[in-house]
């Protein structure tokens, strides 16, 4: 395996890979997803392309897919998904987990700081975006919780970002608002635009 910049990536399936010829592609996006980053911390979720913009061109698959990224040694992160599907040809190119995605993000000394879930998510080989969305779950080790619609992680700077609503758990409360900037293990957090703070034990939570 050769390295891809900062680290190394490796994957194991349990299912076939489609399409003829498909393994170079493979190859070349399982090594950019070790990058997982994006361009700067300022993110204009504007500009990205939205999840009904999808061109089903030359799809590379493979299905019960693990992927995991190491870097110096030492083992950053894992993605679970059922199968992620590779498009080279698209503008721009992507990948796209569109069947579950769960990942755990490891600290120093290899112990899951945090976790992510989501219904779907699509990584961005060009510009090196990675969007998870619909029902997106982070829990970290202290048992604290968000809660969004859309979230961005910045592998580079292992920070959250999102312009939606939010829902932040912790100890015994819940706080709400639009618009996150937050470290991957949630111990730094800010709502952009926090509307509130209930305990955790009120079931009257306010809608989107």
């Amino acid at each position: 395996m050769k390295p891809s910049r900062s680290g190394y990536l490796s994957f194991s399936h349990n299912g076939a890979l489609r399409r003829p010829g498909a393994a170079p592609f493979l190859l070349c996006c399982i090594m950019v997803v070790a990058l997982l980053s994006l361009a700067s911390c300022e993110n204009d979720l504007s500009k990205l392309p939205g999840k009904n913009n999808l061109k089903d061109l030359d799809n590379d698959r493979a299905s019960d897919v693990t992927f995991v990224y190491s870097e110096e040694g030492k083992v950053k992160a894992k993605l679970y998904t059922k199968e992620f599907i590779g498009n080279e040809n698209a503008r721009p190119p992507y990948i796209d987990f569109l069947k579950g995605v769960k990942m755990d993000m490891f600290d120093d000394k290899l112990q899951v700081e945090s976790t992510i879930t989501a219904r779907t998510a699509r990584y961005y080989t060009r510009d090196e975006n990675v969007i998870a969305r619909d029902s997106v779950v982070v829990i970290n080790r202290k048992g604290e919780k968000l809660q969004t619609e859309e979230l961005i992680w910045n592998k580079k700077l292992e920070r959250f970002y999102t312009d939606k609503f939010v829902r932040i758990t912790k100890d015994d409360q819940i706080s709400y608002g639009s618009g996150l900037e937050a470290t991957q293990d949630l111990t730094y957090v800010k709502i952009k635009n926090q509307r509130g703070t209930i305990p955790v034990a009120n079931s009257d939570f306010p809608s989107e």
